[in-house]
């Protein structure tokens, strides 16, 4: 197996995010890439595993399990797919609560292990905690990356954590624009699981790409459930409830929303199974994270997209640096650019998308990875 993505190391001049979960704070968008890209092309080397002292590879979860069909999925997927190409042994505790954090790491350190992914914005406290008592372990955490404290010292001490951050605004910015041309009501929805940052990043995306919609084309696509600049919109407080995903979901066709992006986890499951009721003419989704039409097979029919963020390939590739000795601590940053972020196939909606549209989203993700559009309104 050959893992490629090549991802800018940013190890200097991290922005600093908020470690709680600081809903309006948008500061774990990427930080600016000022060294050079380094290549982290993962090759097949199954002797390698010799090289990692505890021989496994460990992952906690954040809430939702291995099983949700996105979030964690997608970063087990990387973990597995490393310990199957270095022969390690996977290993992975699965948070019922917040509560469940740091026990769960600090289980995984008293098992041996020398590598740790954590999975999620809400596991940030405690894998500082764990990194700055544990040095000799290396940690690498999924929508996350540290900077300063206020009075200048660094948040991690041992420069042996490394954050995996993703510019989901740009292929949500996709989503939005695909969203804006397939609406038949001429309003589309948005709903979040928790008001943070790598939930609103999407949120934020779909907006704007609806507005670009409308101006490209003189439309007025409304987008419900979320204002960038209020930064106040539809929240579930949660990320399991897919009795939630139903009903904030029917609160969005209520208002007249035919297409929505649940930004959720498992709570969009509910969404999906509303949408496979309703039928597609009355309600469309778009999936966050993996490729949903593959995950969800039961609903798959009604998803229009996916913002895929690919936390398998990062979290693969920090794996394997553990490996093969090279880790480094800092932040990767995944974009449409280096193929850490992305659209989705259109599947079963292929052929009722217009040529037209799937040529502007072409043109316009060329524009963003060139740096002449922008994806911040």
């Amino acid at each position: 197996m050959k893992k490629s993505l090549r991802i800018a190391a940013v190890i200097a001049a991290v922005a600093t995010l908020g470690l709680g979960a600081c809903g309006d704070d948008d500061s774990s968008d990427a930080p600016a890439d000022t060294t050079a890209t380094a290549d982290t092309t993962a090759t097949a080397d199954t002797t390698a595993a010799a090289e990692t002292p505890s021989g496994k590879a460990c992952q906690v979860t954040d809430v939702g399990g291995v099983d949700d069909k996105g979030f964690n999925q997608t970063a087990y997927k990387g973990v597995t797919d490393a310990a199957a190409e270095f022969g390690l042994e996977p290993v992975v505790l699965e948070s019922q609560a917040e509560t469940d954090y740091a026990p769960n790491i600090q289980s995984l350190i008293d098992q041996g292990c020398q590598m740790i992914v954590t999975v999620g914005f809400l596991l940030g406290d405690a894998t500082k905690e764990a990194a700055n008592a544990n040095p000799d372990a290396k940690f690498s955490i999924v929508d996350f990356a540290y900077g300063e404290n206020e009075d200048g010292t660094p948040q991690i001490t041992n420069n042996n954590v490394l954050g995996q951050i993703f510019n989901t605004d740009e292929a949500a910015f996709l989503a939005g624009y695909l969203a804006a041309g397939m609406s038949k009501s001429g309003k589309v929805g948005t709903f979040g699981g928790i008001n943070i940052p790598p939930v609103t990043i999407f949120m934020d995306g779909f907006y704007y790409g609806v507005q670009k919609y409308n101006a490209d084309n003189a439309k007025s696509v409304q987008v419900l459930g979320w204002d960038p600049a209020t930064k106040k919109g539809l929240f579930t407080e949660n990320f399991e409830s897919l009795d939630d995903g139903r009903s904030f979901a029917q609160n969005l066709v209520d208002e007249g929303a035919d297409i929505v992006m649940p930004v959720a986890g498992p709570v969009g499951l509910g969404s999906a199974a509303l949408a496979s009721e309703l039928g597609v003419d009355k309600l469309s989704i778009i999936g966050v994270d993996a490729d949903q039409y593959n995950t969800d097979t039961a609903n798959q029919k009604v998803y229009l997209t996916t913002v895929l963020k690919n936390m398998d390939v990062t979290t693969f590739n920090a794996i394997e640096s553990v490996v093969k000795g090279t880790f480094e601590g800092g932040v990767v940053v995944g974009s449409l650019a280096n193929g850490g972020v992305g659209l989705a196939p259109y599947h079963d909606f292929d052929g009722a998308v217009p040529q037209e549209l799937k040529d502007q989203i072409e043109a316009l993700k060329a524009g963003i990875i060139d740096g002449s559009i922008s994806v911040k309104g």
